[in-house]
């Protein structure tokens, strides 16, 4: 899966928390800021793990404001164990 998280979501502790949820769930992937100001997450896991974090990515941190969080197939293999901070 796929996301990219659109409001508020740089300079508030978005990716830290976001790391935080993924590594709680299972979750294998990634958080990055995009140079536009949304975040992008990449991550796979079990498909019920992969619904509650979808949810929780409007959420995120106490200071994030969400606006959006799009939401897309990944298609090609998510690298590596655990959940990393880009």
């Amino acid at each position: 899966m796929q996301c990219v998280v659109s409001g508020r979501v740089q300079g508030v502790w978005y990716r830290a928390t976001t790391q935080r949820k993924a590594m709680a769930l299972g979750l294998n992937g990634w958080v990055s800021n995009l140079p536009d100001g949304r975040v992008e997450i990449v991550a796979a896991g079990p498909a019920a793990a992969i619904a509650e974090f979808c949810g929780w990515l409007w959420e995120g941190s106490p200071a994030a404001t969400v606006t959006a969080v799009a939401v897309a197939d990944y298609t090609q293999p998510v690298p590596g164990e655990g959940f990393a901070t880009r």
